[in-house]
């Protein structure tokens, strides 16, 4: 059993492990492994930055996951998983980053020693963190199993979040918005980028009203002027300088849950660029939120805004939303469903999305997002931060 305080109740890791299990028998295996360490944290509550070599958590048609990771690793798992110290599986540390052997050896051991080595076992071939080698390993030494990619298998189960679940991300809320108030308060000309995202940081991570924060998946990126024109670009030591706009994309995190959130600030009188941006994104914005409500579907949101740039001459060629929660190093989306034209899930209530409606213009940048929820009657906007272009002269 865990011996910090669970993140969620036993019974729901229960209804998680049901749904996942519903899932493996509409998609026909028998064994699940789950190497994205935002489903391995989902399923068993397992938390720890460990993600750097090799790990799963392992469905099984009956019982507890299986957690299998890196011995010392495993020290982390009865700290934080609700599993059973049986259920763990420590490899030895001569399989870390080897030439000469493989974890997935020592897995495919385990799971033939358990009677699996013929299942039929599901993996999700697309994600960060499930490699070739990994694969190879697993069919060389299991060759009696049958494999089929499960990718995204969980991630849709993790779509429609639970209450507790959405009390964590309005606690991300909260601490994105100070550390909006913070950027604001302390962005200056001259003022080195650096020291800039060491206020974001300080800001995240302290948190508010005794909410302390947590790392988020993604860093800071704040690019000005020019630079904006790329939308993931992070910082330097330069100062910012008077006359150039700089988006801020940043995410409060609360127990792995974020709230991500882009307002632009422009340091100096505002070109009248910015100033036709600002009103199509927040008329575009506005037309959004109004068609996010259950029954739609995520095209209609997507829709609904592009309509909007298209009567302002503006045509935004990248998605304009993803779904967000739980997440872990290198992204704090979901990698399911997009807020695009074509994408037609139905939305429902308890799912949650960054409304990305940034531009990324042939000489600038220009972000104002939101973080939303779909409610039993429409959306509510996650965070408080005013819907505007901020000026500082």
């Amino acid at each position: 059993m865990t011996l910090t305080e669970p993140t969620f109740s036993r019974a729901e890791y229960a209804a998680r492990l049901d749904k996942t299990r519903a899932a493996m028998a509409a998609a026909g295996v028998d064994l699940l492994i789950v190497t994205d360490p935002s489903n391995m944290n989902w399923l068993t509550g397992y938390d720890g930055w460990s993600f750097y070599v090799h790990q799963c958590v392992i469905v099984t048609p009956t019982g507890e996951p299986l957690w299998f990771g890196r011995a010392m690793d495993a020290e982390g798992a009865k700290l934080t998983a609700w599993l059973s110290e049986a259920s763990l599986i420590g490899y030895p540390d001569h399989y870390v980053q080897s030439t000469e052997r493989h974890p997935m050896d020592y897995l495919s051991a385990q799971l033939s020693d358990r009677g699996f080595g013929a299942a039929r076992i599901g993996v999700e071939m697309d994600n960060y963190w499930f490699t070739a080698a990994a694969f190879a390993s697993l069919v060389k030494h299991l060759p009696d199993a049958k494999f089929s990619d499960c990718t995204a298998l969980v991630n849709w189960q993790r779509a429609v979040k639970s209450a507790a679940e959405i009390g964590y991300m309005r606690k991300a809320a909260r601490i994105v918005e100070a550390m909006h108030q913070r950027i604001y308060d302390k962005a200056e000309i001259g003022m080195r980028k650096c020291d800039l995202v060491a206020e974001i940081y300080d800001a995240g991570l302290r948190g508010v009203d005794g909410i302390g924060g947590d790392y988020p998946a993604i860093v800071p990126m704040l690019p000005s002027g020019r630079e904006a024109t790329a939308p993931h670009l992070t910082w330097d030591e330069r100062p910012l300088k008077a006359g150039e706009g700089t988006f801020f994309e940043v995410a409060g995190c609360y127990r792995r849950y974020h709230c991500p959130l882009s307002r632009t600030l422009f340091l100096g009188t505002p070109t009248q660029a910015f100033l036709d941006a600002e009103t199509a994104v927040q008329e575009g914005l506005e037309a959004g939120l109004a068609a996010a409500r259950p029954g739609n579907l995520c095209e209609d949101i997507a829709a609904a805004f592009f309509g909007v740039l298209a009567k302002h001459g503006i045509e935004k060629d990248s998605r304009t939303g993803y779904p967000i929660g739980l997440s872990y190093p290198p992204d704090w989306g979901e990698r399911t469903m997009s807020l695009r034209r074509g994408d037609k899930t139905e939305l429902q209530p308890g799912m949650t999305f960054h409304f990305m409606t940034g531009l990324w213009l042939e000489d600038m940048g220009f972000e104002l997002t939101e973080s939303i929820l779909i409610t039993e009657t429409g959306v509510e906007c996650l965070a408080d931060v005013p819907r505007k272009l901020f000026v500082k002269t």
